[in-house]
């Protein structure tokens, strides 16, 4: 399948590692320039050594104000063009509510909504000039409450809400903005709650993703390449009539409308 995405520019946020690492590798196999951002220098250039396209690396934290729009900056500096901005940065802090402090709940939002809202704003008129696309990688929590992820459901709403809003104002722009809610997906993150779940449970390690994954009423956990091929056909001509779209990708955990 061509997705006719050869030579086009891609900005991803948290492209270090799990599912941003994911992205970059399946947009580069298509042929797409990319800007990876995240946090570890490090991190982003063992991801860039891999990559067969030419690739910018931006090492900065997004929860500061003044780093969305340096971000922007500096690939129309080296690329001179943005045909797609794919929000995959930011991780909340889980705990039940009453022990969670301002701090958190700031911290939250500071990166992953405020983050992706500043990207979208200042991408925006590139995206224009190119009838460019974003991707935002948000989470099945968005769509469910639940005590010990007020902060991460939280965020994840306003995203959404944030998605359909911008795919409102891109049908006349002509700027396609689309979501992806992933459920569990094997990441280290998830790994890191497999291992407390097998303490909490008293079983082997080995034998805790099966018993975990079954306990979320899915047949197995998801692996980041799976949310990457969906972020390549969002971003094709292939998905061109998705507009405000809001695909889960959980192994069917979602069972609401």
């Amino acid at each position: 399948m061509h997705l006719q995405l050869n030579d086009k520019v891609a900005i991803i946020t948290g492209a270090s590692r799990g599912i941003g690492r994911s992205i970059a590798h399946i947009l580069a196999a298509e042929g797409m320039r990319l800007v990876l951002v995240a946090r570890s220098h490090d991190q982003l250039n063992n991801v860039a050594e891999l990559s067969p396209v030419e690739t910018l690396v931006v090492a900065t934290d997004l929860r500061d104000p003044d780093a969305p729009g340096a971000v922007v900056a500096a690939a129309m500096e080296r690329f001179g063009q943005i045909d797609l901005l794919v929000n995959n940065a930011g991780a909340t802090k889980r705990g039940a509510f009453l022990a969670l402090p301002d701090t958190d709940w700031m911290d939250g939002f500071a990166l992953k909504f405020f983050g992706a809202m500043r990207l979208c704003r200042a991408a925006w008129p590139h995206l224009l000039q190119t009838q460019g696309s974003i991707v935002n990688i948000i989470g099945i929590g968005g769509r469910t409450g639940s005590d010990e992820f007020a902060i991460g459901g939280s965020v994840n709403a306003a995203l959404l809400n944030l998605t359909k809003s911008l795919a409102d104002r891109g049908v006349r722009d002509g700027i396609r903005v689309n979501a992806i809610n992933p459920g569990a997906i094997l990441t280290d993150r998830l790994l890191n709650r497999v291992r407390s779940f097998a303490l909490e449970h008293g079983i082997d390690e080995a034998a805790a993703p099966a018993l975990m994954a079954q306990s979320f009423g899915v047949a197995r956990f998801g692996v980041p390449e799976e949310i990457a091929h969906m972020v390549a056909f969002l971003a094709s001509p292939l998905g061109g009539f998705c507009q405000g779209s809001i695909i889960d990708i959980d192994g069917g955990q979602t069972r609401t409308l």
